[in-house]
């Protein structure tokens, strides 16, 4: 036999899909884990398509995830979160995959994993690659997660279950802190370009900030418009790698990795199109923000990415905070991306320094497809 099955169910949560796995189901040797997940994937794929598997050829559809036992006491269960590349043969298990997030809760009630009664359910999530607790609240009815319902979402047709996330203590997830710099505003000198003025920040997941008039842009371009400029995904790179030296996630640029940090570029509310055409106007958002995933732009924003610029739109002095207009409420932040709105709570204090004490945000989820996925039978045995 040339192939074996593991089984699997593959879910959309968000604006993103991935393959969840139980972590009984899996080899524990981690190579071999990467390879099993480039091979369900369909990655490398030179064309960029995935074809050979059930990625879709974007970082936002090439994830996969493993779900066990928790290791923590305050937890339910373990979730563990692999980035796949789709053009090289790539595991990024640096970051955490906010829209998946919602995912698991779900998962884990419908496997079993979890008993809770019919009603609102919380499910407590140990992140693992973040050391983080996500509680999820979700519907529950005859013993499974609800998915039929109102909440809709920018990039996502139709609507479904509301899946409340809220991210606890989020700051400093794979850095030294919410300000792994110490700096609400760091400038950063550039070799050939000079010095730009970026706010590093990590909650959730690391992402740095940068004006979008200070790179050449308007913050309101489409990703097709951002990556039909290759000086521009250059200098976005350029200054990614800059930052994660900053943020102390390498010691040099050239070892920074592709998952984190995220690179964005904010402009204050102003009106755009998304990508289905339609309006968004100014008094619709409190700040407009293009993201780089993977080296490629984002068709939204990552959720860890608009969960961290809305905390960094509460720390004082900060470049989304200096261009962020006053919120419609106060218990939310509107940010403003490709596909639409998405609205983030985050609850940030300053006692000596600045404290993120939570990260809320919104979600919906479905369960696709559950069954086996195919990978070459010398893998397992291998592992064997």
């Amino acid at each position: 036999m040339t192939q074996s099955y593991i089984p699997a169910v593959f879910y959309r949560g968000g604006s993103s899909k991935g393959v969840f796995f139980h972590a009984r189901d899996l080899p524990a040797d981690k190579e071999t884990r990467d390879r099993i997940f480039l091979s369900v994937l369909g990655s490398p794929d030179p064309y960029g398509r995935q074809l050979d598997g059930l990625g879709g050829g974007v970082s936002s559809l090439s994830k996969a995830v493993i779900i066990g036992a928790p290791t923590r006491a305050d937890a339910d269960v373990d979730y563990t979160f692999a980035q796949v590349a789709v053009d090289r043969p790539l595991v990024d298990w640096g970051a955490n995959c906010g829209n998946l997030s919602s995912v698991v809760g779900p998962f884990a009630v419908d496997e079993g994993l979890v008993s809770v009664p019919d009603g609102e359910a919380l499910v407590r999530i140990h992140q693992t690659n973040t050391k983080k607790i996500i509680h999820a609240r979700f519907a529950v009815a005859d013993r499974k997660a609800e998915t039929e319902g109102d909440l809709a979402l920018p990039g996502v047709a139709g609507t479904g279950a509301r899946i409340r996330l809220d991210f606890l203590e989020p700051g400093g997830t794979v850095t030294p802190g919410l300000l792994p710099t110490g700096n609400v505003v760091d400038r950063v000198p550039i070799p050939g370009l000079g010095t730009i003025e970026m706010s590093l920040v990590d909650a959730s997941n690391p992402a740095a900030f940068v004006r979008a008039a200070d790179i050449g842009a308007s913050g309101r371009e489409s990703p097709d418009e951002i990556e039909a400029r290759p000086d521009l995904m250059r200098l976005l790179d350029t200054l990614r790698r800059h930052a994660g030296v900053r943020m102390g996630l390498g010691a040099t640029p050239e070892s920074i990795g592709l998952a984190n940090p995220k690179i964005a570029f904010v402009c204050p509310p102003a009106p755009f199109r998304t990508l289905d055409k339609a309006q968004v106007e100014s008094a619709a958002h409190e700040i407009g923000v293009r993201i780089i995933s993977m080296e490629r732009a984002h068709r939204a924003v990552t959720l860890t990415g608009a969960m961290c610029l809305g905390v960094a739109c509460r720390i004082e002095g900060s470049i989304p905070h200096q261009l962020a207009g006053r919120p419609a409420r106060a218990d939310e932040i509107r940010v403003g991306n490709p596909s639409g709105v998405v609205a983030v709570g985050a609850e940030v204090r300053f006692d000596g320094g600045w404290i993120a004490d939570s990260a809320v945000v919104y979600r919906t989820a479905r369960r696709l497809m559950q069954g086996a996925v195919a990978v070459p039978a010398a893998l397992l045995r291998q592992a064997a």
